[in-house]
């Protein structure tokens, strides 16, 4: 049995196109930039992603371009502008769909870890 151990990325998004940053999580939540890489095994380090809001579009992407969604259903058409999600999400959607269809990609992205910042402040007050 292979024993799996996990090691921790920080990747900085400052100044790095949304595609390239969600590809290189992809290959690392995936786990094949390691030597033992297994196909059917998930064997992914972890990652942690800080300055989300920093990072950048090419061209007059934030504007115009639209994530669509189709639930099979007559009319069920939904389609999101990406200039009314958070940072997080469109990273996030971007890595989802980077990461193979199987019941594997769920595990793969609890292993990404989003920074945010001023997110402690925001916390609730603690009760006595």
């Amino acid at each position: 049995m292979i024993k799996i151990t996990r090691k921790l990325y920080q990747l900085d998004a400052t100044g790095k196109s949304v595609g390239r940053l969600a590809s290189q999580i992809a290959l690392i939540l995936r786990g094949k930039n390691k030597p033992e890489f297994t196909p059917h095994l998930d064997m992914g380090d972890i990652v942690q992603v800080s300055n989300l809001d920093k990072f950048k579009f090419s061209g007059k992407k934030m504007e115009q371009k639209v994530y669509q969604h189709y639930s099979g259903y007559q009319g069920g058409l939904k389609t999101i502008k990406i200039i009314n999600l958070t940072p997080e999400q469109i990273l996030r959607e971007a890595v989802r769909d980077m990461l193979p269809k199987t019941k594997q990609r769920i595990n793969m992205l609890k292993r990404l870890i989003i920074s945010i910042p001023g997110a402690a402040q925001k916390a609730g007050r603690a009760t006595k």
